[in-house]
């Protein structure tokens, strides 16, 4: 019974782990390049009350080039609600970052941990703090914000920041659909 208990529970009340959304993603970067924008898609589907698979998409171009690169990420997380409207979270994904034929890509993983809640019935967020590494890159930490404003149960504008040790940050805000 014991070992069934982090099972036993599901999903804070007020979050979804369902949805998709799309929109303007964009990066800062440090170590003198470019900064890059584009669009994104992002997605999660909640497939037990604890557990859901999620994945992150994003093309961008670098200012003032025509280089652009493809970003994407596929994990699984786990979530354990602490209290009814607050969510432990914890994720692991693979993370792949392609920047074409003649520059090549790099291939990683990441792990991130922390909490989302539903803070009110028409806002959600998140803090989450990471770390990222890769046989092509670096290991380093990161924290990531976010914020969902619900318009109603299914429709609202997400907002995502990820600044990364070193001083790179990432950005993506659109709308979203969760069932």
């Amino acid at each position: 019974l014991l070992a069934a208990l982090p099972f036993a529970a599901s999903a804070a009340e007020g979050v979804s782990y369902n949805y998709v959304e799309g929109g303007y993603a964009a990066s800062n970067l440090s170590d003198g390049l470019p900064d890059a924008d584009g669009l994104g898609v992002r997605g999660s589907v909640a497939f037990h009350p604890n557990f859901h698979v999620f994945g992150d998409y994003a093309n961008q171009e670098f200012d003032n080039s025509n280089l652009d690169f493809d970003q994407w990420r596929l994990g699984v997380g786990y979530n354990h609600q602490v209290s009814p409207r607050t969510d432990l979270l914890t994720r692991v994904a693979y993370e792949k970052i392609d920047f074409g034929s003649s520059l090549g890509h790099a291939d990683g993983w990441s792990v991130e941990a922390g909490a989302r809640a539903a803070l009110t019935n028409n806002l959600e967020g998140y803090a989450l703090a990471g770390y990222q590494d890769g046989d092509d890159v670096d290991g380093d930490f990161y924290g990531r914000l976010g914020a969902t404003v619900k318009f109603n149960q299914n429709w609202g504008i997400s907002g995502d920041v990820k600044l990364v040790q070193g001083g790179d940050r990432q950005w993506f805000v659109g709308p979203r659909f969760s069932w």
